[in-house]
This record gives structure tokens, sequence and C-alpha cells, in this order.
């Protein structure tokens, strides 16, 4: 796995505090971008770019070029795991993903256990792509998504406010719904392990949807399976650096340190800040957590949130970035004067 000491990102999550924290953001290789459209246009539909190496490569890099970032993260989708295990996946314009629901334990018992990772073969060659045009201080992150996010997309076949659909079926049917988490954490292991041996430095594990859970189903869905993944990619890596981000889990983070051993927890903008600089960055490294809507805002608004941010968290092993992603109507000017503000 490529490793270098002169990547201050990855010298964060190997515990040693930077001055100026390394900075990048979720989805910055994305819609708010004049460069990333065009690139869009050209490669037809959303998957149409992730499984084109030389395009995903592109857009990876560009807000690197625009931005300076301290990683960049592979442009692709926590949903080409259901992709490469068969299950039809596809990007409606406007509508999000669309995938066949598995609903119910008759269709549960027709996933595949295994995946074709020749389907993501391209995932594999934009990693390269992007590792051999990157600084060697910039790295390279590799993700997945955690294994109940994705499970709710797969018995949903789309997102849903609550992602009612997977929580009923894990209370209805738990020993199915434990089959659809088994096979993605076995396929998500290895997926994981291919991204490193491709070029990535490190991997984020996103649970988008970990914060709808209560405790006891976080325990068994968000918490064990990560843990599950954790420990396989270790397993062949041992010191693979490893982010978790269970949006949303609140008081739940410092159980989730705990039984994961990711090297950083990504934090939302509702994380109540002592109680995550005591309980969390005591333990490990923390990456966030600006609201993605001041970045919109800008102006005072803006350096005021940013100043936030800094004094809660910069004393400590920190990763500055967003609380989740940025969205499309952010002006390019307020990613530049965050920039600015952080940097000093």
């Amino acid at each position: 796995m490529p490793q270098s000491a002169t990547k201050p990102f990855i010298d964060v999550l190997s515990g040693q505090r930077q001055s100026i924290p390394p900075m990048w953001m979720m989805r910055q290789a994305g819609r708010y971008l004049p460069e990333y459209r065009e690139v869009r246009a050209k490669a037809g539909g959303f998957l149409d770019l992730c499984f084109n190496p030389q395009l995903a490569a592109e857009v990876t890099l560009q807000p690197i070029r625009r931005f300076g970032f301290d990683a960049a993260i592979i442009f692709s989708d926590i949903l080409v795991i259901p992709h490469a295990l068969g299950r039809s996946v596809r990007f409606e314009v406007g509508e999000g993903p669309r995938l066949d629901p598995l609903d119910d334990p008759a269709k549960v018992a027709t996933l595949a256990a295994h995946a074709d990772f020749g389907k993501l073969e391209p995932v594999f060659e934009a990693l390269k792509l992007v590792r051999t045009a990157l600084d060697p201080k910039t790295a390279l992150i590799g993700f997945c998504g955690a294994p109940w996010t994705v499970a709710t997309y797969m018995v949903a076949g789309q997102g849903t406010p609550d992602q009612a659909p997977a929580r009923m079926m894990a209370y209805r049917h738990p020993e199915t719904f434990a089959k659809i988490i088994d096979v993605l954490v076995e396929n998500s292991i290895q997926y994981l392990l291919l991204q490193l041996e491709a070029g990535a430095n490190a991997l984020q594990i996103f649970d988008t949807w970990a914060g709808v859970l209560p405790p006891a189903e976080f325990a068994r869905w968000s918490v064990q399976p990560t843990r599950r993944i954790v420990e396989g990619v270790r397993a062949k890596v041992p010191d693979a650096k490893i982010i978790g981000f269970p949006r949303g889990a609140g008081a739940q983070l410092p159980a989730y340190v705990e039984a994961t051993d990711v090297n950083a927890v990504s934090i939302d903008w509702t994380a109540e800040p002592g109680f995550i600089r005591e309980r969390v960055q005591s333990k490990i490294a923390v990456q966030g957590n600006l609201d993605p809507l001041v970045l919109i805002t800008g102006g005072a608004a803006l350096d005021r949130a940013v100043d936030d941010v800094l004094a809660n968290f910069a004393q400590g092993r920190f990763i500055f970035n967003l609380g989740h992603g940025i969205q499309p109507e952010t002006p390019i000017a307020h990613v530049e004067q965050m920039i600015r503000r952080v940097r000093g």
C-alpha cells in the first residue's frame, strides 16, 4: 500500500497532529464545478462516468488542481457493490438510484454471495491513473458504503426519507436481513483491499443512514459490520488507514470508535463539540464538520463557522472537512474563502 510520511492527511490518521489541519471535502468532485459538468455531459449516464477510468480519474483530479486539497477521493459510488453482485442499479435523472428491491425473504435468497470484481476493474484502473498523477504529498482515498447503508437501498430499491423498508425487514426477518449484511461485509472487504492494491492510501466507510437506528440496532447493523470490515482489511494490510462515517450517530460515536478500531471518525455538523473532544478526539482523529449550507451562504457567516470548527477541533488530531457532501449550488468563491480561512 503506497504510503508516505510526507502526506499531512496520512500523518493525522497515523496519530500526528498538524498545525494547519489537512483538508478535503466530501463530494468534492461534483456538480458545483463547471469542469465536472462538462465531463459529466460527455460521459452519458452517471455509472458510465464511474466506469470510464480516464473520465473518473479526470473528475477526481479536478478539485485537486483547482483548490490544492490534501486528499483526493476516487470518483465512484457506494452502489457499485450491488452492481458487482449482479443487481440492477441505475440512476434516474433527478430521482437518484433505482435498484430491483430485495423486499422479501424469497428475493433475498436470489442474492449472489460473491461479487464479480471484474465489473469494478474500471474503478481500480482510475485509482492507478489518479495515483500516478497526484503530487506525492496528496493522499488518495478509496471508499465503500457501510453494509447497513447499502442494504437500505437494496431492500427498498431506492432511497427513502427514513429507510423504513430496511428497518422493518431487520425487525421482521433479522436472519434474512443478516444475510444481506454478511454478503456486503465480505465483498466490501475484498473491494477495499483491491482499492489499496490499486493505489489508495486510506479508506472511508460511509454509513450515511446510521443515524436512523436505535442504539441496539445501531450496534448490530452499523457497528458490528463495520468492525468486521476493518478487521478483514487489516488481516491483509495491518497498517491500513480507515475512516468511519456513521452520520448522525451522535452520542453513540464513542462506542462506535471503541468497537470498530477506525483511525478517524467523520462527524456531521450536529455533533456537540465538547463531547467530541472529550470522548472521541481524545482517542482518535476526527474529520469534519462544517455545515454545507453555511458554505453556500458565504460571507461573515462562513468565516465564523470555519473559525468555530477550528477552535473546537484544531488543537487535536483533525482533518478539516464538511459535515456531509458539498451541495451542487455552492459558489466556488465560497470554497476558496473557506480554504483561505483554514490555511490562514
